[in-house]
């Protein structure tokens, strides 16, 4: 993979060159060796989550709530007048409510856990000249990319076989209306996202006809995980960048190891 220029931009160049730079055969999909390495590359296909609190965190928590804070000044205000025992009542009430809410907290985030793996797309893949279906977090750039109707786009792709395809990109630049897409290239290097007709991007809708992509990029270096990168670094400052269409977000560069850099 370290032959994928700097800057490339995908939508610049024709299927040919994109199959070269990244080194996969369109027919027949990348070998089991390069997944391996790639793999080791890349990582998995996914948005890392924020760094999850510990339990005992979760503990102090609980101990924020207003309610929470009444109680235990009144304990500290019975103590202070001599009577320890509604003290002792009140902490032990106060402490079984923080572990109650605790173990509901705990509970609820571990069925969100297990939802979310019940709900993982899965890519059609072309791998060894053979198609098959794989979990989404296992593509990696390079993978040959069969979508249709119906289905969620599960990387970002530059698009070389299409069939009166049409994406809902909402999730990605917040406009309403379906996208038609051609596999051509294009010539505007400066181009936003938005308009990157030969383009499928991470989590939009397939609503109309199918197309075969090429992998170009995953995870956090996908479009929307530059969004989720500015979001996590700025907050709700990122919000600006819903619409791509602008230059702010629409500047963004694939580097020779998968890393967005600002035009």
């Amino acid at each position: 993979m370290d032959t994928t220029p700097q800057n490339a931009l995908f939508h610049t160049l024709s299927a040919e060159q994109v199959a070269s730079l990244l080194e996969v055969d369109l027919r027949d999909g990348l070998s089991d060796q390069q997944v391996a390495q790639r793999s080791a590359i890349y990582g998995a296909n996914e948005l890392r989550e924020k760094r999850r609190t510990t339990l005992a965190e979760k503990f102090i928590a609980q101990f924020k709530d207003a309610m929470i804070l009444i109680l235990l000044a009144a304990a500290v205000i019975a103590g202070a007048i001599g009577e320890i025992s509604d003290t002792v009542v009140i902490l032990i009430i106060v402490i079984l409510n923080a572990t109650i809410g605790l173990i509901q907290e705990y509970r609820a985030e571990r069925a969100v856990d297990a939802l979310k793996r019940m709900t993982e797309p899965e890519a059609r893949i072309r791998r060894g000249g053979h198609l098959q279906s794989i979990p989404s977090t296992q593509l990696v750039p390079g993978d040959v990319v069969s979508i249709e109707a119906g289905n969620v786009v599960t990387a970002d792709l530059r698009l070389f076989e299409v069939a009166d395809c049409e994406l809902d990109e909402a999730a990605l630049t917040g406009e309403s209306f379906t996208v038609t897409k051609q596999e051509e290239q294009l010539d505007d290097a400066e181009l936003p996202v938005g308009d990157r007709s030969n383009m499928a991007f991470k989590d939009t809708n397939v609503t109309r006809g199918r197309a075969l992509g090429v992998v170009v990029a995953t995870g956090h270096q996908t479009e929307l995980g530059k969004i989720a990168d500015l979001d996590a670094a700025h907050g709700n400052q990122s919000c600006c960048c819903r619409d791509t269409r602008s230059s702010a977000c629409g500047s963004h560069h694939f580097t020779g190891h998968g890393c967005p850099e600002d035009g």
